[in-house]
């Protein structure tokens, strides 16, 4: 009989913490679930914990691939090997909270075929040594659903980002597998170039409220291992680019919503000013590193990018000509960070000015 879930981990040196995530899919009320362990190359006994819970409980199956240093390629395999109606992506490191598989699947059935359910997550600080509470995107007494247009444009008053996180989402496994939607292998912050797609492309999205996943934040993971700023800056490159992609696809379509563009290049071009730009990048990274990761954002030229910019504010698209100047002329560079330096003090007298007017 098929599982109406199927759990995805992928699993790399998370031994101190696989078996803390593998007892809370065991322990669920709920029992119809597959839980697929993606076990990439591992330094400690990650696979063998792996095996040994495979062999308690044949719901639970391990395939391996080489270490990679990303989610991304088990994430992938175990999308395309899953069964279940409905797939959840659960780190190694992380846990699911006491029956919520039950929780979570009796308010599906409520509301049935829905390609995306945002539900909610609980932020556990093992650095900080304090949880953080609940992040739930959607507002609380939000109870309708939307289309995957309707939902981007929503995300305007998201504080985080222009879309929920990876693991804070069932899916619809139908719906992954229809778009061929996948996480780009080898990549890092995966989310960041995953999530606005599959947001964007969904039919229906019904956000829940249910904080059913328990993140773990930890100085050995991936994402907060990072070794100075710009440690990520070649797979911000990435992402972006393969956003600015996306954007010039789906924007030529008939009936494109133009306010989606909007939405869209505020953030995604924020992104570019700050992780390239911004006092403490200019300050911290040297610029030879910043050009040349730069360079991998825009080396087929700058279609995709100015495309986004063009509806946007006389600031902005100002702004985009110094990131193009500082990118195909060296004797700019300099320029263009003095003109980021006002860019940015302007921006938070603006920031604090507004604050002041509010009180």
């Amino acid at each position: 009989m098929k599982p109406f879930f199927s759990i995805i981990v992928p699993c790399c040196d998370v031994a101190p913490y696989l078996r803390e995530c593998l007892d809370s899919v065991l322990g669920q009320a709920f029992s119809s679930w597959e839980c697929l362990l993606g076990v990439e190359t591992s330094k400690d006994d990650t696979e063998k914990i792996a095996r040994e819970y495979a062999a308690k409980d044949p719901r639970i199956k391990v395939f391996t691939g080489p270490r990679s240093g990303s989610c991304s390629a088990s994430r992938n395999t175990g999308t395309g090997m899953a069964c279940g109606e409905y797939v959840i992506f659960l780190d190694g490191d992380d846990t699911i909270a006491e029956d919520s598989l039950r929780r979570l699947h009796d308010m599906i059935a409520a509301r049935p075929g829905a390609d995306l359910y945002p539900c909610a997550i609980q932020v556990r600080d093992d650095v900080a040594g304090a949880d953080e509470g609940v992040r739930d995107n959607y507002p609380a007494d939000f109870a309708g659903e939307l289309s995957g247009p309707e939902a981007v444009l929503m995300t305007e008053g998201f504080t985080a980002d222009v879309c929920p996180m990876l693991q804070m989402t069932v899916f619809r496994r139908a719906f992954l597998a229809e778009n061929g939607l996948e996480c780009i292998k080898g990549l890092r912050r995966q989310d960041s170039e995953f999530s606005p797609r599959a947001l964007y492309l969904a039919k229906r999205v019904a956000p829940l409220h249910e904080p059913f996943y328990i993140y773990r934040i930890r100085r050995n993971a991936v994402g907060s291992s990072a070794k100075g700023r710009g440690y990520f800056h070649g797979d911000w490159a990435v992402i972006i680019r393969s956003l600015l992609a996306f954007h010039e696809k789906v924007s030529a379509e008939p009936g494109f919503d133009r306010r989606i563009s909007a939405v869209w290049g505020r953030k995604w071009t924020g992104w570019i000013f700050w992780f390239w730009f911004s006092p403490e990048s200019i300050r911290e990274i040297p610029r030879a590193r910043r050009a040349e990761t730069l360079g991998i954002l825009f080396a087929d030229g700058f279609g995709g990018f100015d495309a986004l910019v063009r509806p946007m504010s006389r600031t902005k698209r100002i702004a985009a000509w110094w990131v193009r100047a500082f990118v195909r002329r060296k004797a700019l560079r300099g320029a263009a960070e003095l003109f980021f330096k006002a860019y940015f003090r302007m921006a938070r007298a603006r920031r604090g000015a507004e604050a002041a007017e509010r009180r």
